[in-house]
């Protein structure tokens, strides 16, 4: 398989944010998102097997690891080493555009499935089946740039039920959303839901890859 990088951080980002975090990024996307931040996974990425992504995940000793892109279920092979990771006791969480289904995904896993606002540009990707195959333990974002995003993420939220039991997150598009004012929209909406900040963005530099 096609691995840009692997490093441990701290987890930015879902309902772990603050844990110490394995991440696998793995190269390639099908989306092209208009505020993505990990472009440089597009292409860049080594060829690793699955056996050797495991050797290295060992090598930190963490208990979390996280499989994100790019878009890691583009590789038929992210499938073997999602299961193989939790065969071996990791705790494994799964990060997600949304737009390929997760219906054959280990159900063990973590998923945190990506719905795309049409600020993004890829709302019209969205693989709205991948809905049913969410598990109760698994999340959901919504990365917000707008009103126009916030408006349609509620109507997602009132229109589909099967994320009535779901932990959902709101996400400022990071330096062009306001987080004070996407605070003060869940709160004026009464939304039970998260204001998530991309925690790693605030550790260190916003563009530092690797963390």
């Amino acid at each position: 398989m096609e691995i840009h990088e692997i490093y441990q951080s701290i987890q930015g980002e879902s309902s772990y944010a603050g844990l110490p975090c394995v991440f696998v990024r793995t190269t390639g996307c099908n989306l092209r998102c208009r505020w993505c931040d990990t472009a440089h996974a597009f292409e860049e990425g080594e060829q690793m097997s699955v056996d050797a992504v495991l050797e290295k995940v060992r090598s930190f000793a963490c208990r979390w690891v996280e499989i994100t892109g790019g878009e890691p279920l583009l590789q038929e092979e992210s499938f073997r080493l999602i299961s193989a990771l939790l065969d071996e006791n990791f705790l494994v969480l799964l990060e997600t555009s949304g737009a390929i289904s997760i219906q054959a995904v280990d159900q063990r896993v973590v998923v945190i499935l990506d719905l795309k606002c049409p600020g993004s540009g890829m709302a019209d990707r969205i693989n709205w089946e991948n809905l049913k195959w969410l598990k109760k333990k698994d999340e959901v974002k919504f990365v917000i740039a707008d009103r126009a995003d916030f408006d349609w993420a509620k109507k997602v939220l009132a229109d589909y039920r099967a994320l009535d039991d779901k932990i959902i997150h709101f996400s400022p598009v990071f330096g062009e959303m306001a987080p004070q004012e996407l605070a003060s929209w869940i709160l004026e909406e009464k939304l039970a839901v998260r204001l998530q900040m991309q925690l790693h963005k605030y550790i260190w530099d916003p563009c530092k890859r690797g963390v």
